[in-house]
């Protein structure tokens, strides 16, 4: 069985948080915790409350067992892009893209 946890319009860039994603890919809960929270990447804290999420929903919905869990699928998808602008010198405009992403977990019980 399938549980899964889904964090919509984070605030990182998505080539940044799919660095940290492809690690913990197809590795045990258990194995993916002790990655996340040893890794020093503001995507790694972010990642790491959805895989939480993600298991809670496993034991609490679905009655599975946390030892059991590993993860199945995990990916990053690309928000929306906040467009801003930064004023230059002589009327000089530089367009700025403040990132989003949509991060999802599913873990699962079975390989």
């Amino acid at each position: 069985m399938e549980a899964k946890a889904i964090a919509k319009s984070v605030r990182i860039a998505p080539r940044k948080a799919r660095l940290v994603i492809d690690l913990i890919r197809d590795k045990s809960v258990t194995e993916a915790d002790v990655i996340l929270k040893n890794l020093n990447k503001e995507a790694a804290r972010l990642i790491y409350k959805v895989l939480v999420s993600a298991v809670a929903n496993a034991e609490n919905n679905l009655e599975l067992n946390k030892e059991n869990l590993y993860v199945k699928k995990a990916f990053i998808d690309e928000g929306q892009t906040m467009k801003r602008i930064k004023f230059g010198s002589r009327g000089h405009v530089d367009p700025i893209k403040k990132r989003t992403s949509h991060i999802t977990i599913v873990v699962s019980d079975e390989k």
